[in-house]
């Protein structure tokens, strides 16, 4: 195998890495976003889990994070919780970086 050949399996598996890490921070992104959430609606333990497994879900509805927002908001809009778009974006940015940092302490 040539060189370059070897370099361009090496690229390829650091991409097919990167995008599993990718994935599984944005996943427990949204595992603890729904859990914050839940805890604003008032939801006990296993309906916290519950609601934690529906917004992880939510995010197979299209590209991006708009479904997962889109999802929380109106959920916590339902429910009566007073809180703005901004703080519910700025909780998304947060934990996909605490995510993030435990998907790397997870080796």
């Amino acid at each position: 195998m040539s060189g370059f050949e070897e370099r361009k399996k090496g690229q390829e598996a650091k991409f097919a890495f990167d995008a599993e890490k990718k994935f599984r921070a944005e996943a427990r992104r949204n595992k603890l976003l729904g859990l914050w959430a839940a805890e604003l609606m008032s939801l006990e333990a296993d309906a916290a889990k519950a609601y934690a497994a529906e917004v992880v879900a939510a995010d197979f509805e299209e590209a991006g994070d708009e479904d997962v927002f889109r999802k929380v908001s109106g959920d916590l809009k339902a429910k009566g919780v007073d809180i703005s778009e901004a703080v519910i974006r700025e909780k998304m940015l947060t934990l996909i970086t605490v995510a993030s940092e435990q998907i790397a302490a997870e080796g």
